[in-house]
């Protein structure tokens, strides 16, 4: 705001207590040290006015002109609902642009997102994207490249597993807010109570026969929570790799589906009985934040989920189990190959935006070594978003962090070029990068659910899942 006739000593204040026009030379006569103005004094008075009048309304115009909204897509998971939080801080930096928020759960977030970029539509300018998203719209071109970043950015400091994940023939398609794999969390309270010991590689034979001991359904204490809600990203996450973990392959070399097969059938048969045993009631519409609030609210003896979930099962903010939780690796069975998964939620910029050079600002700054900092100020240095940056694994980070050493493991030790123990020709341990999978995918995790509430038994699901996945790779031309 600018104020006609006074100095301004803050950009956007009036300071009433200094008049533009000193005191001795004023036409106010009741003001004691009034003298008459003489005329010559009089016009560069009202000139004054008249110019400093036209300079505030030009400098507002400017502002308004100058300044840009861009619209943020992302996702409603604590991390990103810290970021909407805390962009305050960049709005203040950067008062040439606003951010417009559109927080959306995971499910509907992905669907919005590959509905606009394929068609175009427009409606974002910063998108909150995976690894599989990365790959296959930056290789149809429908993502600008992260390139010509801020000097301090330092983009080394980014693990080569995750960049590599988000980048086409070596050019970067997003930048990583965060990455994970997955991991066991269970409740070192419960497991003493019983007099058992959790290895530090469980096979899920064991993790069933711990479930067993541990399900108290009358005390509202469940032996094991597990993703059920429908969808590629949901549910399929981790039943693929439970299936990676007994053998199994989404397709053989030839990309022919093997859910018929002996591996798959052993695989499904056991997640379905594992959560109707020992699972909460209506484990089929539980993601990765119906049973992250169920463990934090002591339900859950098990988890087995998101590396991501370690800073906030041990916040004493959300979490009345804070200080029982323990940490190990995801469940082997048969192989430890694809057992634990890699994943990265990114920021990217669909190449359609208007507003491209400010969205890159944006993201930038949200997945920079000084958002890490700012997070640590105001949250604590547990909630700095992890995965994505070796500067992150301090020494510091890894004593105040009980979770971040097997985050460290595991990220290290996971290989989506070799998800399974047979050879594939996909690429992606949770998922297959080709861009079939999300249809596919959903229509998978549908059937996995309606198992889950004993709509159809698992022999009759899988096979209208390889019915169903057969003809559409057949029809997408896969099967050679």
């Amino acid at each position: 705001m600018c104020c006609q006739g006074f100095v301004t000593r803050r950009p956007g204040r009036c300071n009433a207590r200094e008049p533009l026009v000193p005191q001795y030379a004023s036409n106010n006569k009741n003001n004691k040290h009034f003298r008459p103005l003489a005329a010559e004094e009089e016009f560069q008075m009202k000139l004054t006015h008249l110019l400093l009048g036209s300079t505030c309304i030009a400098m507002i115009g400017v502002t308004h002109a100058a300044a840009e909204t861009i619209t943020v897509a992302t996702v409603n998971n604590a991390d990103m609902i810290r970021m909407q939080r805390l962009s305050k801080t960049f709005e203040e930096q950067h008062p040439d642009v606003d951010l417009n928020w559109v927080v959306l759960e995971e499910n509907v977030l992905r669907q919005r997102l590959t509905t606009d970029i394929a068609t175009q539509g427009g409606q974002f300018d910063v998108l909150t994207i995976g690894m599989y998203e990365a790959s296959l719209w930056g290789d149809k071109g429908w993502l600008a490249p992260m390139t010509n970043l801020p000097d301090d950015y330092n983009l080394d400091d980014v693990f080569p597993s995750v960049r590599e994940g988000l980048s086409v023939d070596g050019t970067l398609y997003a930048l990583p807010f965060y990455a994970e794999s997955s991991m066991t969390y269970y409740r070192t309270d419960l497991f003493e109570q019983a007099g058992l010991d959790m290895p530090e590689h469980p096979t899920w034979t064991q993790m069933a026969e711990f479930a067993e001991k541990l399900h108290k359904p009358g005390e509202e204490q469940y032996g094991m929570c597990l993703r059920g809600k429908a969808g590629w990203g949901e549910n399929m996450a981790l039943v693929t790799t439970v299936a990676n973990s007994f053998g199994a392959r989404w397709f053989d070399e030839k990309w022919q589906p093997e859910f018929n097969g002996p591996e798959w059938t052993k695989a499904a048969n056991f997640y379905v009985d594992l959560l109707g045993k020992y699972g909460p009631p209506g484990a089929s519409s539980n993601g990765f934040n119906e049973n992250l609030a169920l463990f934090n609210s002591g339900k859950c003896a098990m988890w087995v989920d998101a590396t991501v979930a370690g800073s906030f099962v041990t916040d004493t903010s959300q979490s009345k189990v804070a200080d029982k939780v323990g940490f190990t690796f995801s469940p082997q069975q048969t192989t430890d190959k694809g057992s634990a998964w890699l994943y990265s939620w990114a920021l990217a910029i669909p190449a359609s935006s208007k507003k491209q050079e400010a969205a890159k600002t944006f993201a930038a700054w949200a997945t920079s070594q000084d958002y890490a900092e700012l997070v640590a100020e105001t949250d604590g240095v547990t909630n700095v978003p992890p995965g994505t940056r070796e500067s992150t694994y301090s020494d510091e980070y890894m004593a105040a962090a009980p979770f971040a050493k097997i985050t460290l493991e595991s990220l290290k030790q996971a290989d989506p070029a070799s998800p399974s123990a047979k050879p594939v020709p996909y690429v992606g341990i949770q998922l297959v990068t080709i861009p079939e999978f999300q249809a596919i995918g959903t229509q998978v995790g549908k059937m996995f659910s309606a198992a889950l509430t004993g709509q159809m038994p698992v022999e009759q699901m899988l096979t209208a899942v390889q019915q169903t996945t057969t003809r559409e790779m057949k029809r997408a031309g896969y099967p050679k």
